[in-house]
């Protein structure tokens, strides 16, 4: 072997340790070859280096063999490809985090596009915030160049500021402290089998430490999901409840989502299946960040997406 090949396996070994020791984003997937590869493609281009784990939710389209295929073609990353047969985003997200090692977890959607400074931005506001900052939370917003970008994210400071200890975010745009997010159980249908899984989880976690856990919010912390659900009946909840929810004192918040919520959810059959349905589709064209706001803006008001 010579010098320069060992040169080179010694810096991809130690790059290899700083991805196992700090970062792991794990990306469940069902059927999204129409974005699949741009999410990983903005996932692989971090400056922050992380350990990828992609969790297939048995799709039957393309999208393994475009897991695969960025996997082959990015031999720098550590890529990992995981099969969940049992149907659902919180099995497939429960899968990847299981496997999952280091000091932070990011979960990522698989029709999202995170810029290069997400990981990092992520990671320093939980550093600064102290070890009772259990989350870093991005905001959804259109692209910079976009008119409504500031505006999106003005309105995000602005409420996370009024409502410090609530989600104001999608599941796209989550990052824990491993530690924390296993010790509350993670994402597990037997905990939480209904959609909104990313505001529930954030309620367990803000009840570690003591009830002292924070959470990690920046104007400039944010990602760009796609928009292909014009129909979210399925998979959302009401204005009422929404609204509810942000006036629902912290003392009864278990209340709220374990006997109030979960029961209308059930009642509507608002299962975490829904999200794997394509009936909601409004067509087969991709969609834009930037419609995604349009159309939010006009959607009752939504203070963020809640869309898992």
């Amino acid at each position: 072997m010579t010098p320069d090949v060992e040169k080179r396996q010694a810096m991809m070994s130690e790059a290899a340790g700083e991805r196992t020791t700090r970062w792991t984003v794990v990306v469940p997937f069902f059927n999204e070859e129409g974005y699949l590869r741009a999410t990983l493609d903005s996932l692989g281009a971090q400056s922050r280096p992380a350990r990828l784990i992609l969790v297939d939710n048995g799709s039957t389209d393309a999208s393994a063999a475009i897991a695969e295929a960025f996997r082959a073609g990015r031999p720098d990353l550590d890529v990992s490809i995981l099969d969940e047969p049992r149907p659902g985003k919180a099995f497939a997200l429960g899968r990847g985090i299981s496997a999952a090692d280091g000091e932070f977890i990011a979960t990522a959607d698989a029709d999202t596009w995170y810029p290069p400074e997400y990981l990092a931005r992520a990671e320093a506001m939980m550093a600064a915030g102290g070890p009772e900052t259990v989350a870093a939370l991005a905001f959804g917003a259109p692209p910079p160049d976009a008119p409504q970008h500031a505006a999106v994210l003005r309105k995000g400071a602005i409420v996370s500021k009024l409502m410090k200890r609530q989600c104001h975010t999608g599941g796209y745009g989550q990052a824990f402290r491993a530690g924390d997010l296993k010790a509350v159980g993670s994402f597990d249908p037997a905990i939480w089998p209904y959609c909104l899984m990313d505001h529930e989880i954030v309620h367990r976690l803000t009840k570690r430490h003591g009830g002292r856990a924070r959470l990690a919010y920046s104007a400039d912390h944010w990602c760009g999901p796609s928009s292909r659900r014009a129909n979210r009946g399925r998979v959302r909840w009401t204005l009422p409840e929404r609204l509810f929810y942000h006036v629902c004192p912290f003392g009864m918040r278990d209340w709220f989502f374990y006997r109030f919520l979960a029961r209308r959810f059930e009642q509507r059959g608002l299962s975490q299946l829904n999200l794997r349905r394509k009936d909601w589709l409004a067509d087969a064209r991709p969609q834009s960040a930037r419609e995604e706001a349009d159309r939010d803006k006009a959607d009752q008001g939504d203070i963020g997406s809640s869309v898992n």
